[in-house]
């Protein structure tokens, strides 16, 4: 039910940014390469060591940072984003969105793994 909701809500909102199409898949393009940067930085090894798990967190976000002021500085560039506000509730969106969907696949990976060691074990 939610990702047919995420799925319709992201329909209606690329139809309703028809003059400013390419704004808003540049806010989707940034927004699910910054949150998928920084998510791949910050989860990248699971450690015991708190100071290094900080570490990663802090890199993912400056991962995070550096790939939406890239992202955002070539779209400008290219002419790609003639409307500002479409591409930022497009990067808002998307960027919530992806976070949630990185989110439900860590869930799922981390579920998967249990229940494969729980059956090695059995």
């Amino acid at each position: 039910m939610k990702f047919g909701l995420i799925f319709l809500l992201s329909a209606v909102a690329g139809v309703l940014s028809g003059e400013h199409f390419h704004s808003f898949l540049v806010g989707f393009g940034v927004a699910s390469v910054a949150v998928g940067a920084g998510y791949w930085l910050a989860f990248r090894c699971s450690t015991r060591y708190p100071q290094l798990a900080l570490l990663m967190l802090l890199m993912g976000l400056m991962a995070k940072i550096g790939v939406t002021i890239t992202g955002v500085m070539w779209g400008l560039e290219s002419n790609l984003i003639n409307s500002p506000f479409v591409f930022s509730l497009s990067y808002l969106f998307f960027s919530i969105v992806t976070t949630y969907l990185y989110s439900k696949w860590r869930e799922f990976q981390l579920s998967r793994s249990e229940a494969s060691l729980m059956s090695k074990t059995a």
